[in-house]
């Protein structure tokens, strides 16, 4: 007698199915075109986890330099100064400070710059 595995089949497919939910078309309700969309629906999702990270570390650094150019200073010019002062900002609230509260940014640039002698 020959075992045809319907039960897992039905739950396979019922999983992938419930995951292509929203999908337009044949890519809803047929088994192959699902699995397709599904997997590099995925594929799509796992890259893109690690790309947002990227993109938003570029978007604090542009935020945090046209704050900079405001105060007649440069981006690295800026983080070069909080190194040296020890001041420890991640871009993500540095971009917070510049983009909600200009006057605190203003204040914390200027407390980086006392600390470091000019040369």
């Amino acid at each position: 007698m020959r075992v045809k595995g319907g039960l897992q089949a039905k739950k396979r497919h019922k999983k992938y199915i419930a995951m292509a939910k929203g999908y337009r078309g044949g890519r809803r309700n047929l088994y192959r075109s699902v699995r397709e969309g599904v997997e590099r629906a995925l594929c799509f999702a796992y890259r893109d986890r690690r790309t947002r990270k990227r993109e938003m570390r570029s978007l604090w650094i542009v935020r945090i330099s046209a704050a900079c150019k405001e105060l007649g200073l440069s981006y690295s010019r800026l983080i070069d100064m909080l190194n040296k002062a020890g001041i420890s900002v991640d871009r993500k609230m540095l971009s917070e400070l510049a983009a909600r509260d200009p006057k605190s940014f203003a204040n914390l640039v200027q407390t980086a710059g006392a600390a470091v002698p000019a040369a």
